[in-house]
C-alpha cells in the first residue's frame, strides 16, 4: 500500500512504499510447574543462570535460533524467533530438557 505525503515547501507528492518483514516474535507460555533453574543450568551448556544479575535463566536455542527466558514459576518468554512454528520448536526444546531433568531428578 503506497502512502502519499506532500513535502512542506513543495507541491510534489512524495510516494512512500514501505515493505515489512517479521524479524522477531516475542511469545510467552506457562508450564504450570516450578523449575529448578540451577539444575537446568547444570544440565545444559546452553543455559546461563546468574541469579544475582537476572532472576531468570537464559536458554539459547540454536535451531531454530531463539532465546528463551525461563523463570522459577514455570513461565517462559521466547524471543528472536521468526515464525510461530519456530516459537513452538524452541519451546519444545525447553520442554524436552525440563522433562529430561525431571526424569533424572526422580532417579536420584
Amino acid at each position: 500500500m503506497a502512502t502519499k505525503a506532500t513535502a512542506r515547501n513543495s507541491k510534489k507528492p512524495i510516494v512512500l512504499k514501505p515493505t515489512y518483514a517479521i524479524v522477531n516474535i516475542v511469545a510467552n507460555t506457562e508450564l504450570g510447574v516450578d523449575l529448578d533453574l540451577y539444575g537446568l543450568a547444570k544440565l545444559s551448556r546452553d543455559i546461563d543462570y546468574e541469579p544475582e544479575q537476572f532472576p531468570g535463566a537464559i536458554f539459547k536455542v540454536h535451531d531454530p535460533k531463539a532465546a528463551l527466558l525461563l523463570f522459577k514459576n514455570g513461565k517462559i518468554i521466547c524471543t528472536g524467533a521468526r515464525t510461530e512454528a519456530d516459537v513452538r520448536k524452541a519451546i519444545d526444546h525447553a520442554i524436552a530438557l525440563i522433562k529430561r531433568y525431571k526424569a533424572g531428578a526422580r532417579g536420584r
